[in-house]
């Protein structure tokens, strides 16, 4: 069995001058006059977070915060064909002893750091609501864990990784939180492990597809009969306008991720560039600190992997057999569903019925793409309302129902 490890994040000093020096060298392309976000990142805004990157930002400070605020580990966790990886994890226990385990699964351009704002919403206890044992992985070649330096490494694999955590923690039976590739990894351990370990999954990303008559006929003829909501409409809107300007990056790192992880590895500008455009576009009007977005990318470039590791997941899962929904079966543990209006992809709400056992469902009207840190009060709500007491997964998590025993009686 492998050992926990208690890990300090601690970037050498001779990274940080190496950062500092690239980034004095920096060379800016022009622009074309009155072009604001049209064509990209103006390059005011690359330039002012630049200088500030160089001579302002304190990356130690912001290290300092992030031991401080987030209990973080490593251990060796083996891949079933691949090789051993040694994986970084946030893991902090609730003082509640009947805390529901749960594992927060993130995606791209995200890491580890996605939990920092539900973390402490999660610990918390009270007769009103459920309390969370949490458990956020940091993905393979994300952040601090190690990446695999074998081809084919795709969704079991990650799903593997995170369901072996659990396990390793003493978490035989856990339920799972995720958005972005964090939806994809747990429906997949929601197939694979789903029942026996996984009990219950929900997610901000319900990248679910149109109703089809043969599997259910009673709510594709209701759909078709039924009027979109103003949020629907909202949502198609949406949909179409990122897959029609916002979904290139996707194409490349699906393709060629080789040949744009010499940028995201060598020019700190361009990984900047790269992800700071996704962090404005894909999020509800955030305000973003400057100091926060380098936190943000500086947790990339100083990855143990390296930048272009963590795109990789692109190529490998759709490379890899058994990708779309419909090839693969439907997870029979409960589902529940939270959407926000500047999400990348919604669909009518009718549609997640098709990603599985649909018992709760949840509309903001704010938010997008990072649910966890531009919305963390609404997300926690979320998921107090679907795993607590009057809620429709209450108890799936046999003894561990996130209140305390005197709750019970009350019941």
């Amino acid at each position: 069995m492998s050992t926990e490890v208690t890990y300090t994040v601690s970037i050498p000093e001779s990274k940080l001058d190496i950062l500092r020096q690239k980034l004095a060298l920096v060379e800016f392309p022009d622009e074309l006059e009155n072009s604001q976000w049209n064509y990209g990142v103006p390059l005011a805004d690359i330039k002012r977070l630049v200088a500030r990157w160089k001579d302002g930002y304190d990356w130690r400070a912001e290290e300092s915060k992030l031991n401080k605020d987030l209990p973080q580990f490593t251990r060796d966790i083996d891949v079933d064909g691949f090789e051993t990886l040694n994986i970084h994890y946030v893991h902090q226990k609730s003082p509640v002893t009947n805390a529901i385990p749960l594992l927060f699964v993130h995606g791209w351009p995200g890491n580890f750091i996605e939990v920092r704002k539900i973390l402490p919403l999660l610990l918390q206890s009270s007769p009103q609501f459920p309390s969370f044992h949490v458990v956020a992985i940091g993905l393979p070649g994300y952040g601090f864990s190690e990446g695999s330096h074998k081809t084919g490494f795709a969704a079991e694999q990650y799903a593997e990784v995170a369901h072996k955590l659990m396990l390793l923690l003493g978490y035989n039976e856990y339920v799972t939180q995720g958005g972005d590739w964090g939806f994809l990894i747990t429906r997949t351990i929601a197939q694979k492990y789903g029942g026996k370990h996984s009990k219950a999954w929900h997610t901000n990303f319900p990248a679910s597809t149109p109703l089809q008559f043969s599997s259910n006929p009673i709510l594709y003829l209701q759909h078709l009969v039924t009027p979109y909501t103003e949020a629907e409409k909202a949502g198609i809107e949406r949909s179409k306008w990122f897959a029609r300007e916002g979904r290139g990056y996707f194409e490349e790192q699906a393709t060629k991720p080789q040949t744009l992880g010499y940028s995201l590895a060598d020019s700190p500008v361009g990984l900047l560039a790269w992800i700071y455009e996704k962090l404005v576009n894909w999020t509800d009007s955030y305000p973003w600190t400057d100091d926060e977005v380098l936190t943000w990318i500086s947790i990339f470039y100083f990855s143990r992997a390296g930048p272009a590791a963590s795109i990789r997941i692109y190529y490998e899962v759709m490379h890899s057999k058994g990708f779309l929904q419909s090839s693969s079966p439907k997870p029979t543990i409960p589902l529940g569903v939270s959407q926000f209006p500047n999400e990348l992809r919604i669909t009518p709400r009718k549609f997640h019925h098709n990603l599985g056992k649909l018992v709760f469902q949840a509309e903001h009207s704010s938010g997008g793409h990072f649910a966890a840190y531009e919305r963390p009060e609404e997300l926690v709500g979320d998921l107090r309302k679907m795993f607590g007491k009057r809620g429709p997964a209450f108890g799936v998590v046999p003894g561990k129902n996130g209140y305390e025993d005197r709750v019970n009686a009350n019941l």
